[in-house]
């Protein structure tokens, strides 16, 4: 079993991280979802594994965690999010301990960077960049979440690896908000077409069973009928739904107006800055 790392540093290249994952039993993915039960996990999964968190892990965990982990830190255009909201020890005050292995900075879109290895508390670190893995895949008009990105990459580069995705809901909360600059639907498709290949293992949030219990039980109803039924009841509900959304909208557009307003006296962060500023260097050299 891969040792936790006492001195020096991390892996700097996908290959590197690939041999680092498959040194464990199995690797478990905690997202930061109100779906998460850490007690029940811990005790689920024994030895061999590697319990790996993401960013803002004062969402899941309440109290030190002691088992063989991980952090991913991900980043943006500004570095990595931690290290810019300056939440570094914070979050290493619930994981640094024996058994924690240290901080992989992720990257999973062209445009985001990497902090220095000095910017993570003396912490070990490494440097994961996973944008070249879906430059032709994930949909263009966003960037894959960290769990999704390293999960997927997973199931590629460690094929033989039992991966355990615990919390993946992709559900909003009263607790946390889903953000829009990912593609939740398609994660949702490519996780459930995983788990059903037997690459992925789903801990909490949706199965990928259900649906094909109907096939089962009534007789002369094929997989692609559900399917297909399925498509046209989504599609019913959707538009539904874009119905009573219409609705709130119309009824909300004062607020909406005040709102607006409102966040545009705020000062601009540094990463709203360099948006900006990528956005306009694209649009010259357009």
């Amino acid at each position: 079993m891969t040792q936790a790392n006492d001195a020096g540093g991390l892996p700097d290249t996908r290959e590197r991280w690939a041999a680092f994952f498959g040194g464990f039993a199995r690797v478990v993915l905690v997202a930061n979802s109100d779906a998460v039960d850490i007690a029940a996990l811990s005790a689920r999964y024994g030895d061999g594994t590697l319990f790996v968190f993401f960013n803002k892990v004062f969402k899941v965990l309440d109290a030190p965690f002691d088992r063989p982990s991980l952090l991913i830190a991900r980043s943006s255009q500004a570095g990595a999010n931690i290290v810019y909201r300056r939440e570094v020890g914070t979050v290493l005050q619930l994981l640094r301990g024996p058994q924690f292995h240290g901080i992989a900075n992720l990257k999973a879109g062209a445009a985001e960077t990497f902090s220095p290895a000095e910017a993570f508390e003396n912490a070990p670190v490494g440097f994961l960049d996973l944008a070249p893995v879906f430059a032709d895949f994930y949909p263009t008009t966003h960037v894959p979440t960290s769990g999704f990105a390293l999960a997927f990459w997973l199931a590629e580069a460690c094929p033989a690896l039992p991966i355990v995705l615990a919390g993946f809901t992709a559900r909003r909360s009263t607790r946390w908000k889903l953000f829009h600059d990912h593609e939740w639907t398609f994660e949702q498709m490519v996780n459930r077409l995983l788990v059903r290949t037997g690459r992925l293992t789903m801990d909490g949030g949706g199965s990928a069973g259900e649906w094909s219990r109907i096939a089962t039980r009534i007789p002369g109803v094929t997989a692609a009928d559900v399917a297909l039924v399925s498509s046209e009841v989504l599609s019913e509900r959707l538009e539904g739904t874009n119905q009573a959304i219409d609705r709130l909208m119309s009824l909300t557009r004062l607020q909406g107006r005040l709102d607006a307003f409102l966040r545009g006296l705020k000062p601009k962060t540094r990463k709203q800055k360099l948006a900006e500023q990528a956005a306009k260097t694209s649009s010259q050299g357009n």
